[in-house]
């Protein structure tokens, strides 16, 4: 048995079906992931991400420690609750995690960081921070939903005290703003608007039968995957890791280079990286025929090298397979992957697939 949410009862009464996922019993769907998928694409869905670790960040040096352990420099946001999507590297310039990172003033910060790299992050975070005297506070006492599609804000609007919900209505994309005891910020996970809501755990049931209850669909990690793939959002783990720099990754906009004196963990590696002619692309692929195309699936571009799928899988909006791979060097448009033994031809596309319920990609 793994750690639990506080909506684990709710998930198991409204029948879903529960994996682990990276050491959580969470759930992968309630009964049809593809009309899971198809809800927030076209109206609103629910996923309990209290998975997700939230750490607070505090001390008068917390923007100085965020410019040496971030890739992406904190200094460029100023407006209370702005948030900035950014790497935490290693020596090596490989990604230990992908996060956001939300500004309330310069010695005050809130990171929600991956589930599965949890203890190692906190590690990280903690040994640097010791360095520059700021507080790490794990907020392991909330709770954290993520509402997502067109209808999304106008439904979860419910569950905002009249004092802070237009303001929240009228916030703009990737900020986040405090409304009582929630924490509302319009950020997501899907290629749709929609904000992920932080509360109290004790309200957490509460916040979940209301949203349910004004037609909100809940979703489990299965749909967040299909749904973040046509999006094209990269995935921990399969998509960049310790060995793999955010280059090679498709993040080389998460980089903040300039000032160029700011010396972050792993920019030196990094620039060398850069400077690399033969470095891997980060590409979107569609599949020209039938079949599936999955991850660590062999990438083949005659007359150039391999490369290998990172993420794919079948797209309920495209009604095609898709998926995301890192190919060799080069100018080309087509290449091949092998599956089960055949090769079968593959399209190089720009990403993302899907965005704002909108195909985005010629097909």
């Amino acid at each position: 048995m793994g750690s639990r949410t506080a909506l684990y009862d709710k998930h198991i009464a409204a029948g879903a079906r529960i994996v682990d996922f990276g050491g959580w019993d969470m759930p992968v769907n309630y009964g049809s992931q593809k009309e899971e998928h198809h809800a927030v694409r076209q109206n609103a869905g629910i996923f309990d991400v209290s998975h997700m670790t939230i750490v607070d960040l505090q001390g008068e040096r917390t923007q100085e420690f965020l410019r040496f352990l971030l890739a992406n420099d904190v200094a460029k946001v100023s407006d209370p609750g702005k948030a900035l999507y950014t790497c935490m590297l290693n020596e090596s310039g490989g990604v230990i995690d992908d996060l956001i990172v939300y500004y309330f003033s310069p010695s005050d910060y809130r990171l929600v960081v991956n589930a599965s790299t949890r203890e190692k992050d906190l590690a990280w975070i903690r040994k640097h921070a010791a360095d520059f005297c700021v507080a790490v506070n794990e907020r392991g006492e909330l709770a954290m939903v993520a509402v997502q599609g067109p209808k999304a804000r106008e439904l979860a609007a419910v569950v905002i005290d009249a004092e802070w919900r237009q303001q929240a209505l009228t916030m703009q994309p990737f900020y986040g703003m405090h409304a009582g005891d929630l924490f509302v910020a319009r950020t997501g996970y899907t290629g749709e608007d929609g904000w992920e809501i932080l509360m109290p755990a004790a309200r957490a049931g509460e916040i979940w039968d209301a949203l349910l209850e004004v037609g909100v669909v809940p979703c489990g990690l299965g749909a967040r995957d299909t749904l973040r793939l046509e999006a094209a959002m990269n995935l921990y783990g399969n998509d960049m890791d310790e060995d793999v720099s955010p280059l090679e990754a498709g993040l080389g906009w998460t980089i903040a280079w300039e000032p160029a004196d700011r010396a972050f963990i792993g920019r030196g590696p990094l620039a060398e990286k850069k400077a690399d002619a033969n470095k891997q692309r980060f590409v979107g692929l569609l599949l020209e025929g039938k079949g599936v195309l999955r991850g660590h699936q062999k990438i083949v571009v005659e007359g150039v090298g391999e490369g290998e799928i990172t993420s794919g899988g079948y797209s309920p909006t495209i009604e095609r397979s898709i998926a995301l791979a890192r190919v060799p060097a080069g100018d080309y448009e087509n290449a091949k992957v092998d599956i089960r033994g055949k090769l079968l031809d593959v399209r190089l596309v720009k990403t993302p697939f899907v965005r704002n319920g909108q195909i985005r990609i010629d097909v």
